[in-house]
């Protein structure tokens, strides 16, 4: 039709944009004015006020730690950690100096699927096969992402390698002590997940998001939950992290999570979700963009069960944890099943929900 707005082709957007192996911050470092439509978000925002998250001290005994922990899990589902002995900010800097290397030295690594354990690119949303538009397609964010088992981080340039590797050598043990934590918080023993599961560091992602010259339409991340037991994050002192309250007289509503210096934060995963039988929360989580000028890095490592996705490897709910007032909420499954239901059913509780038993 005459006069008609011309319909944008996304498909096509997102295959040139693939074809260019470009990534936000090459969009950014173009000197691009506006938000490319992939980009643009078409939530509106209200105002959101700010959610005080608890701080567990880790210099504590388990017996006053673990109580703190476990208030944390059953409400908000995260909590930060203080005295943990690890030099976050170092490993920050590293992810922040990766990201801001010369074009020619970033583009080495680009790689939208893993590529000998490790890719760097600004990852979509959903499946690139299935998405017919309207955005946002693609956050504004880029993201060098390590699979840790086995982890070459070796590949890495200088200017971060040694840091990332002395990050995930502490952060290794970091996650053992929060398993032990989250699992006497539980009433099961400190040392029942990790029998239960071989706790164990999955995935590292080095994320940036570089600063936008219009903030209010994109999204560093939409809303998901982690596919993880865990997930530990270090960031700097940029934030946008946005949290939806779980229950409550604010039921649903977005608060900010502003960064603690020295603090690493911690959050329940969908797979502790399934095992504690509903004790724990894993709660909807996004990051907005803060800045037209600054640009935020952050470090999330996932940890996972050590299992292949064998039958001989099911998990779901711990015994200790069904009883007649309480029986099992969810069916028994593997690794390949959840990550399985992840891709079909998105990030978020309808993938859960996939392992829920009917209750009559």
């Amino acid at each position: 039709m005459a006069g008609a707005a011309e319909v944008y082709d996304y498909a096509a957007a997102l295959a040139e944009f693939d074809a260019s192996r470009s990534t936000v911050r090459s969009l950014v470092e173009s000197g691009i004015a506006s938000v490319p439509p992939l980009f643009i978000s078409t939530t509106n925002y209200p105002p959101t006020d700010i959610l005080a998250i608890p701080t567990v001290d880790l210099s504590l005994p388990l017996s006053s730690s673990a109580p703190l922990v476990g208030a944390a899990a059953r409400t908000c589902g995260f909590f930060h950690v203080t005295n943990h002995g690890i030099d976050a900010g170092a490993a920050v800097s590293a992810v922040r100096a990766f990201h801001e290397l010369p074009p020619a030295v970033r583009s080495a690594f680009y790689s939208v699927a893993a590529v000998e354990g490790m890719s760097y690119s600004t990852v979509p949303y959903m499946d690139r096969k299935s998405f017919d538009g309207p955005g946002p397609i693609l956050p504004w964010r880029v993201s060098l992402r390590i699979l840790l088992q086995p982890a070459d981080l070796g590949r890495l340039p200088a200017p971060c390698r040694d840091a990332l590797v002395e990050y995930l050598r502490c952060i290794e043990e970091l996650g053992k002590n929060m398993a032990r934590l989250l699992s006497q918080a539980l009433g099961v023993g400190a040392e029942r997940l990790e029998t239960a599961t071989q706790v164990e560091g999955w995935l590292m992602a080095c994320n940036y998001y570089p600063p936008c010259p219009e903030p209010a339409r994109v999204e560093g991340a939409v809303e998901h939950t982690d596919p993880s037991l865990f997930t530990v994050l270090a960031q700097d002192g940029i934030g946008g992290l946005q949290v939806r309250i779980n229950g409550g007289d604010n039921d649903g509503q977005w608060v900010d999570v502003p960064p603690v210096p020295g603090a690493l934060l911690v959050n329940v995963g969908d797979v502790l979700k399934l095992l504690s039988n509903n004790e724990y929360h894993s709660v909807g989580h996004r990051v907005m963009i803060k800045s037209s000028q600054d640009a935020r890095a952050s470090l999330a490592v996932f940890f996972n069960p050590a299992m292949s996705g064998g039958d001989s490897n099911l998990l779901g709910p711990l015994q200790e944890l069904i009883t007649t007032e309480k029986p099992a909420m969810y069916r028994s499954f593997t690794m390949t099943e959840f990550m399985d239901s992840r891709r079909k059913f998105g990030h978020g509780k309808l993938s859960t929900d996939q392992f829920r038993i009917a209750l009559e």
